[in-house]
């Protein structure tokens, strides 16, 4: 059965016009599996669906998980438990996650409370179950597992957040998705010889350019293009993704050629990376990227 890595957003709290936020997809035959919930999430899946990932049409969202309860992660999740709704969805959505998104998702069914009222009981008549939300808050191991897929969370390193990383076993393919954290050996442990490994990123030139607080800061919570291609060396993927690229180099200039900017980035991380030792197959993933495996 074939298992794809679909990428529906690539960026960072960064409001980047070219990359939305982070959210990515595993799909294994029919069925998808979300990995957050940036701001546009089902638009991009709809983006997604329209580019035939069947998949991914909206209403057929149903099951996600949350790396941590950051916004650029997180953001999209009204829209993810409402518009597919709107669209049909007649089953509750299953979401996987750290402590808080319970409470999370408690304050956004209180906060849009009227619409859900108007729908259910107005004009329209929504069927009953598409809006409500089942949450499951986690702890390290096996979470999920269906007739397709079985879904490994383990944690990772991001501050003062609790945050997993998540690993995804369908049949002989795995994929393993890092979030955001610093440069960990558990990580390569989990993702040794997948077939995809997906890890955020951050440009160490540009990092140097920064004030030492703000180095201090990025080291102890992301992941250095120099300390990747360790981690990376270490688990020895069939194939390097990365995502949630944080580059330290804003662009104020809006007469600038953006695409041509951040190609010109994306190329330097990719040479550091390899500079530092990885010599595998590593790219840098973008929006509406697709990978089979």
């Amino acid at each position: 059965m074939e298992t794809k890595l679909v990428l529906l957003g690539t960026g960072t709290p960064n409001a980047c016009p070219n990359a939305s936020g982070p959210a990515v997809a595993v799909v294994v035959g029919e069925r998808a599996y979300l990995v957050d919930f940036g701001p546009g999430v089902v638009r991009q899946a709809s983006k997604a669906y329209f580019k035939g990932i069947d998949p991914l049409r909206p209403d057929r969202l149903t099951v996600a998980f949350c790396t941590h309860l950051h916004t650029d992660h997180t953001a999209g999740y009204p829209d993810l438990i409402f518009t597919p709704w709107v669209l049909e969805r007649r089953e509750p959505l299953k979401v996987f996650g750290p402590k808080g998104l319970q409470n999370m998702t408690d304050h956004i069914l209180s906060a849009y409370e009227v619409d859900i009222d108007f729908r259910l009981h107005g004009f329209e008549r929504a069927n009953e179950q598409g809006w409500r939300v089942q949450v499951t808050e986690l702890t390290p191991g096996v979470v999920y597992q269906d007739e397709l897929v079985t879904v490994e969370a383990f944690p990772v390193s991001h501050g003062t957040l609790e945050s997993y990383g998540y690993k995804f076993t369908a049949g002989d393919k795995t994929i393993v998705i890092s979030g955001d954290t610093a440069p960990l050996e558990l990580v390569a442990q989990k993702a040794q010889g997948c077939d995809i490994l997906l890890h955020e990123v951050e440009y160490a030139a540009g990092l140097a350019s920064r004030l030492p607080k703000w180095q201090t800061y990025h080291r102890a919570v992301h992941t250095l293009s120099t300390d990747l291609a360790r981690v990376a060396a270490l688990a020895d993927p069939k194939l390097l993704v990365t995502y949630h690229r944080i580059y330290h180099m804003e662009i104020q200039d809006n007469s600038i050629d953006l695409e041509a900017e951040m190609a010109r980035r994306d190329a330097a991380i990719l040479r550091e990376i390899r500079e530092a030792g990885y010599s595998g197959v590593v790219v840098n993933g973008k929006d509406l990227d697709v990978f089979s495996v």
